[in-house]
């Protein structure tokens, strides 16, 4: 009952900035619907007139006039819907994506990448459909439904009860294919985002499939998927279909059971011939929205479970960020008191660690992998929350201040750089839209990657494509650097940010950061014992416990295993 409270409160949230336009749309078709009951009297009057030879001009303007009517107010209402529709699948698509990425970064490690892609694909152009092409227009279908079966009932009473009693049969059947078309189409719109989340994931490994010659393994598994989806959207028409034939036969018995009793009274002298037509004409008006709620039935339960999905992802809570503290001016002195965090499922990584590290300090991390250094990192950044425990600059605890705020104070670069596929500049100035090209180039000059940019084709114009795809992780690794230093951070965090340097290249990017490092506090997480130089202090994590080796700069680096 819950889950369905929910779904009815997005539902409405969703649908609420669109209201006055579905209301107006919403009119027209009942207008429509208007049109549509008239339509059947005015065939009845003119069977009566052409029985006694009587002129049917005015009837006939009359008919075409509904007829144009109908047919001029099914256009508008036509693109009235379909622009609702594509606002509402814009405006649905744009606030899930804005609330997905104020998730926390565990709620994304929890999914496929192809359910994600789903939710903002198929699942928002799917419920925007329902909304528009089929929930809206329901309202209008029951007046026409209803609408006929009054006038049915005022013309003979006794026929249209009759005619009413069949009409429960369809909801019976509805119900029985409802109870397996939901799960079908919960499992229908999974294996359409596995499938999604394989392409991705192989297009994005596509080196390494192409180097062990695994492409035709890996064609075989993407067809297996394409297969299973098309396997149960097979299921589903078929449940689908099968509720049309049901429609009909009940269509067919609801215009046959209507003829048989009103042509008796015909035949009895209780009904005129006039009647009879209008009855009849009734009769098709009535099986028409009959059969519609059949398809709205099978539509509703397709998008019933995107709409859920749509949902469950908006209900989840987004990253905390109730701080008011605004951080300026930060000297850089970060605290690690009592940290207790471990991750779902696996033991905890850290009991109680404390680390603290002085304004302007560069202090290493080394550790075995999976040790915790990055979790460090992302503690400080708060991409992650301990359990207990808190993470301090300059004594604020972070969680007091503005994710905003705290973030612009941290530089981050890591081993796994990650470039957009735009140009170096963008790359470069993305954590600063507002910056100008000097500034720009001067982070590069700082990083010591000017050089290198004015070699590539372009210079900074240079388009690096999808992940910088077309630089080496050198390249790569000094943009990133440039991008961290564009926004002066007080604290930077290199994270294993030499690995991609050969040992030349190591040890001339560790000459160039010795004054860039200077005056900022450096967490400096690594494996590789040259880049120690730079540290004032290297500590080795493990078990959770953090052990100082010895000072880098004051101390040497010989004799250190990473």
């Amino acid at each position: 009952m819950r889950d369905k409270e929910e779904v009815r409160a997005q539902l409405l949230d969703l649908l609420r900035p669109h209201l006055p336009a579905l209301a107006l749309a919403l009119a027209l078709m009942l207008v429509q619907s208007v049109a549509t009951l008239a339509q059947p009297w005015v065939g009845g009057q003119m069977a009566g007139r052409l029985l006694h030879s009587q002129d049917l001009g005015p009837l006939l303007w009359l008919l075409f006039f509904l007829v144009a009517a109908q047919a001029a107010l099914g256009y508008v209402v036509g693109i009235q819907l379909q622009a609702v529709s594509g606002r509402l699948v814009a405006d649905a698509g744009a606030r899930l994506y804005a609330h997905l990425q104020g998730l926390p970064l565990a709620w994304h490690h929890e999914r496929p990448q192809g359910d994600v892609l789903a939710l903002l694909t198929s699942d928002t152009h799917r419920l925007g459909a329902y909304l528009t092409g089929t929930l809206v227009p329901l309202l209008p279908l029951l007046f026409t439904l209803v609408g006929a079966l009054a006038v049915m009932l005022k013309m003979a009473p006794a026929i249209a009860v009759a005619v009413a009693v069949l009409m429960p049969l369809l909801f019976i059947v509805l119900k029985l294919v409802g109870r397996h078309l939901r799960p079908l189409g919960h499992q229908a719109m999974q294996a359409w985002a596995d499938q999604s989340a394989l392409a991705g994931q192989n297009l994005a490994m596509l080196p390494l499939i192409k180097s062990f010659d695994t492409g035709a393994r890996e064609s075989g598994r993407y067809r297996e998927r394409v297969d299973a989806v098309q396997a149960l959207t097979l299921r589903q028409a078929r449940l689908e279909g099968a509720i049309m034939p049901v429609v009909r036969v009940l269509g067919a018995a609801v215009i046959l059971l209507l003829l048989g009793l009103a042509g008796r009274q015909v035949v009895n002298e209780q009904m005129s011939t006039a009647q009879l037509v209008s009855l009849f004409l009734y009769g098709l008006v009535l099986v028409g929205p009959v059969g519609q709620l059949a398809q709205v039935y099978g539509h509703t339960q397709s998008a019933r479970g995107a709409l859920q999905r749509m949902a469950a992802a908006l209900a989840a809570a987004p990253e905390p960020d109730h701080g008011t503290v605004v951080l300026d001016a930060v000297r850089g002195e970060i605290a690690f008191e009592n940290i207790h965090f471990g991750y779902p499922g696996r033991p905890p990584l850290f009991d109680g660690l404390d680390l603290h590290v002085r304004a302007g300090e560069t202090v290493a991390l080394t550790g075995p992998n999976g040790a915790g250094k990055s979790t460090l990192a992302h503690l400080l950044l708060r991409l992650l929350e301990p359990q207990h425990g808190c993470v301090r600059i300059d004594g604020i605890d972070v969680r007091e201040a503005t994710l905003a705020s705290l973030r612009a104070q941290i530089g981050l670069v890591s081993q796994q750089v990650h470039l957009f596929n735009a140009s170096v500049a963008d790359n470069i100035a993305y954590g600063r839209a507002d910056a100008a090209p000097a500034q720009v180039e001067r982070a590069a000059r700082a990083a010591r990657a000017h050089d290198v940019i004015q070699a590539l084709p372009q210079g900074y114009a240079t388009v690096v494509g999808d992940q910088g795809v077309k630089l080496s992780g050198g390249q790569k690794q000094r943009i990133a650097l440039a991008r961290a230093l564009l926004r002066d951070p007080a604290i930077l965090v290199l994270d294993e940010a030499t690995a991609m340097f050969d040992p030349a290249g190591e040890l001339e990017f560790i000459h160039e950061c010795q004054d860039l490092l200077a005056r900022r506090t450096v967490l400096l997480i690594t494996h590789r014992p040259a880049s120690l130089a730079l540290a004032d202090r290297v500590l080795h994590l493990d078990g959770g416990r953090l052990q100082e080796v010895f000072g880098g700069r004051a101390g040497g680096v010989g004799g250190v295993a990473g």
